[in-house]
């Protein structure tokens, strides 16, 4: 069984990583290849791309500008350390131990406009590109056609070593259409949750968002491997809705 989960806009690359151990990013050739274009832009270029404010475009102009390899120590970090949004709060990476981050560099990948799939454990540079912004490139118009067929097939390719056949889709929409599901060697599995509020369930974003990184950890945490048991998940209130889930969309829920 592999999870994916979508990046982070928050970054954190001030706080020393409190594991020593990393590994490289698959497609870093890619990765140069977008940044090599990214570093010709200006300011207004980023604002327009992104729709960002003033300080966040010249945050990033710096960050491409800024951006080398080799990925060291010292100029990168482990991914599941540096992202620091709403999905990593609930995953709480810094409290993970050792047998946490080895189970988790096998069974979790985190989808990247950027670096396109990254293990937990790959180290990486400070940027912003949201997967679902038109960066025309050379391969195409946004992207999408970008990565093409690469992160299905790196997917595909981790499954196999797994000798799983089923994938948890813990990312969002814009993410996860990265991946060509009529070439992914797997079925796919799309956890929702829901609260109860105004006499019925509904999806807020920000509380989706963390419990995707819950449920993240829940899996990490009693190593499963088997996808019925993450029916079992029940952190901050949350339980499986038999009624509420439909085909391979599950859904889980809870009262305020």
């Amino acid at each position: 069984m592999l999870t994916v989960v979508s990046p982070a806009k928050t970054l954190d690359f001030e706080t020393k990583s409190k594991s020593s151990i990393s590994t490289s990013p698959d497609f870093l050739d890619d990765s140069q290849e977008l940044i090599n274009q990214l570093k010709k832009f200006k300011s207004q270029d980023v604002i327009d791309l992104m729709g960002v404010s003033q300080k966040i475009a010249d945050l990033n102009v710096e960050r491409f500008q800024s951006w080398k390899k080799p990925f060291t120590a010292d100029n990168a970090k482990q991914a599941v350390l540096a992202f620091k949004g709403d999905v990593y709060t609930g995953l709480d990476a810094e409290t993970m131990k050792a047998n946490d981050f080895k189970f988790a560099q096998k069974h979790l990948r985190i989808l990247s406009g950027l670096y396109g799939l990254l293990r937990p454990m790959d180290l990486m540079q400070p940027y912003r590109l949201e997967m679902g912004k038109k960066l025309a490139n050379k391969r195409g118009s946004n992207l999408y056609q970008f990565w093409g067929e690469q992160i299905t097939d790196a997917l595909n390719e981790q499954l196999k070593s797994l000798k799983s056949e089923v994938l948890i889709n813990l990312a969002s929409n814009e993410y996860f259409k990265s991946v060509k599901p009529k070439i992914l060697n797997a079925d796919v599995i799309t956890p929702a949750f829901k609260e109860y509020k105004n006499g019925d369930y509904k999806m807020i974003s920000f509380y989706a968002k963390k419990a995707r990184g819950l449920l993240s950890r829940y899996i990490i945490d009693n190593r499963i491997t088997a996808p019925e048991d993450i029916k079992s998940f029940n952190l901050e209130g949350y339980k499986f809705s038999k009624k509420l889930s439909k085909d391979n969309t599950w859904t889980f829920t809870r009262k305020q």
